[in-house]
C-alpha cells in the first residue's frame, strides 16, 4: 500500500487496541492513546526502509536517504543468505527483511529499551522521529507541498508537547508496565504494532509480503503471504484510495470513541 494507507491503517490499529484494552480493564489514559496513535501511524512507513523512492526516504532529507540504501543492502543480503531453492532471485531488498514479524519486534523491542535507558532525551527522540513520519504519512498533501524543515519543526514540537503531558502523574508515563524503571516502556507496542499492520497492508497487494519469514513454507523461506489473489489490490488502486481509507477512519473513529468509553 502507499503511504497515507499504511500510516492510517496504523492509527485506526492503535485505537481499536486501546478500546480493546479498556474493555480487558487496562483502559489508556487519553495521552496514551493519542501518542500511541500517532507513533503507530509513524511507525507504519518505517518498514518501507528498504525503499529508496518510499515516504520514510524522503523524510529526513539525505540522512533517511542514505539509511534506506543501507537498509535496502542489508536487507538483499539477508535474503541472499537464507533464500532457499523455490525462493526467485533479486537484485534489491525490498519487501523482504524489513517486512517480517522478525524485524517488527526487534525495532519495537529496541524502542523499549532504548526508552528505558535512555531517559528524557531518548523518548523526545523516538517522539521525533514517529511525529516527524505521522505528518509525513496523515498529513501527506501538506507535507508535500511544504519544506522539510516545517515538518520538522512540527514533529519537533509535537514531540516536546506530548512528552510534558505523557510525564504528568497519571498521564501514562507508566500504563501497562508499572514496575520501578519502566515508565516508557510501551513505547515499543505502537511501533511493532506498526510495522506488523505495514506487512498485513502489503500482503493484501498483488505481490504479498512474508510476514512469516524465516518460517519456510514449501519450497520457499521467503513466502509472499497474502489472500487469494482475485482478492488482492494493486498500490495506489481505486480500492486502497476509496474503499479502504475511509474504512480505516471509520474503525479508527470507532476504536477511539471506544477506549475513551463513548460506546
Amino acid at each position: 500500500m502507499m503511504g497515507p494507507a499504511h500510516s492510517l491503517s496504523g492509527a485506526a490499529a492503535w485505537l481499536g487496541v486501546g478500546a480493546a484494552a479498556g474493555a480487558a480493564g487496562h483502559p489508556m489514559p487519553w495521552p496514551v492513546l493519542v501518542v500511541g496513535a500517532l507513533i503507530c501511524a509513524g511507525a507504519a512507513l518505517a518498514p518501507d526502509l528498504d525503499h529508496k523512492s518510499a515516504t520514510i526516504s524522503r523524510a529526513f532529507g539525505p540522512l533517511s536517504r542514505a539509511l534506506c540504501g543501507v537498509i535496502d543492502s542489508l536487507s538483499h543480503a539477508v535474503y541472499q543468505a537464507t533464500r532457499k531453492a523455490g525462493d526467485p532471485r533479486r537484485t534489491g531488498g525490498h519487501r523482504t527483511l524489513t517486512h517480517t514479524w522478525v524485524w517488527a519486534v526487534l525495532i519495537g523491542a529496541g524502542a523499549s529499551v532504548l526508552a528505558v535507558t535512555g531517559g528524557r532525551w531518548a523518548v523526545l527522540g523516538l517522539l521525533f522521529v514517529h511525529m516527524v513520519l505521522a505528518v509525513e504519512g496523515l498529513l501527506w498533501r501538506m507535507a508535500r507541498v511544504s519544506s522539510d524543515v516545517l515538518v520538522w519543526l512540527l514533529g519537533a514540537t509535537s514531540a516536546w508537547i506530548l512528552a510534558e503531558i505523557l510525564n504528568k502523574p497519571g498521564n501514562g508515563s507508566d500504563w501497562l508496565f508499572t514496575g520501578d524503571g519502566q515508565e516508557y516502556l510501551w513505547l515499543g507496542l505502537p511501533i511493532v504494532l506498526g510495522a506488523l499492520v505495514h506487512d498485513i497492508g502489503d500482503a493484501l497487494t498483488v505481490s504479498g509480503c512474508p510476514i512469516l519469514w524465516p518460517i519456510p513454507i514449501g519450497r520457499k523461506r521467503w513466502y509472499p503471504i497474502g489472500p487469494p489473489k482475485i482478492m488482492r489490490f494493486r498500490a495506489g488502486s481505486w480500492v486502497e484510495l476509496k474503499v479502504l481509507m475511509p474504512a480505516f477512519m471509520l474503525l479508527g473513529g470507532a476504536g477511539g470513541l471506544g477506549a475513551l468509553g463513548f460506546l
